[in-house]
């Protein structure tokens, strides 16, 4: 890969954690997405199901500094399409030089070759993502031939004000998560989101790494309903340190939420999700904020309105078809 000039290219460790983490909170003064993450969840992010850190990942130095990174990675299983995630950021001193363009295309070539050596037999697509306010992000990824494929709104919900009270429908209770019921939730999880786009079943091992065995995952906070011992629907929420002290607001983030084909329609994500934020602001949280797919086909995004949430930005999600040469 031809990189410009200055630049050191290598692949990321997690002796480079701590440098990560002051690249992406730079980063984060300038796209205001709202992504903090410190050095715990970027360690985890390192420690994927499938990573190989000399191959799917990438650190740009320069000057004794983190000055871009690149990852892609790909799912365990594929429904429909081999989408292969790609994430990535330069440092707002170091743009405009060609550092992104040149990332972008090192992102798309790794992507190619875990197309090739993962899911072949099916087609591939280079996966994409950026805050829509990212005019330099979504003029990059147009001028590569992305396309806009997929829209998800970020919701905020300030807990100081009064959650509804929603009765739960007979025959139901609502608990707190409990580890003992943690396999049952990801495959409630997995029934609930296999009509959902981009969405791909989860193995105990991805379930741990990028849900309830994270470090930032709350089952204190997080509930379950309950048909005597089946997981109807679930909330899972997380709280991320690193974006307290970047904002100064405690937030309950609220990762996943999702109801079983069987016991849809009966309102029990509506209030599994008002017990999540009324027990929220009597543990101290300041607000609640969650990320929902605009084109959602449960209404998802009426449920969440319906609770107070409103919008407070948009993410657009890219797709590249997978180019055939390698």
């Amino acid at each position: 890969m031809n990189w410009p000039n200055g630049i050191e290219a290598r692949p990321l460790g997690k002796s480079d954690v701590e440098a990560w983490a002051v690249l992406a909170a730079d980063v984060e003064k300038v796209d205001q997405d709202g992504v903090n993450l410190g050095v715990e969840e970027l360690t985890e992010q390192l420690e994927a199901p499938g990573l190989d850190l000399a191959r799917d990942t990438v650190a740009l130095w320069a000057d004794g500094r983190m000055v871009g990174f690149g990852m892609a990675g790909v799912s365990s299983a594929v429904v429909d399409v081999d989408r292969v995630r790609t994430e990535g950021a330069v440092h707002p001193e170091w743009r405009r030089q060609g550092l992104g363009t040149a990332l972008v295309r090192w992102l798309i070539r790794r992507a190619q070759e875990l197309h090739v050596d993962t899911h072949p037999e099916v087609p591939g697509v280079v996966a994409a993502g950026t805050i829509s306010t990212n005019v330099g992000a979504t003029t990059m990824f147009s001028g590569f031939g992305f396309e806009e494929v997929r829209y998800y709104i970020d919701m905020r919900r300030p807990l100081d004000q009064p959650v509804p009270e929603v009765p739960v429908a007979d025959g139901f209770r609502v608990i707190p998560f409990e580890l003992a019921y943690d396999d049952a939730v990801r495959q409630a999880h997995n029934e609930a989101f296999q009509d959902h786009w981009g969405s791909t079943p989860r193995d105990p091992e991805t379930w741990a790494n990028r849900t309830t065995g994270t470090r930032a995952f709350r089952g204190a906070q997080s509930y379950l309903a309950m048909d005597g011992e089946t997981v109807a629907a679930y909330v899972l929420c997380y709280e991320y340190a690193a974006s307290t002290a970047a904002t100064g607001v405690r937030e309950l983030y609220i990762g996943q939420v999702g109801t079983r084909r069987a016991y849809r329609g009966r309102g029990l994500a509506r209030a599994t999700l008002a017990k999540v934020l009324a027990e929220a602001a009597q543990a101290g949280y300041q607000r609640g904020g969650l990320g929902v797919d605009a084109d959602n086909p449960t209404g998802a995004l009426g449920l969440y309105e319906g609770l107070g949430f409103i919008t407070h930005s948009k993410y657009i999600n890219y797709s590249l078809p997978m180019p055939s040469d390698v």
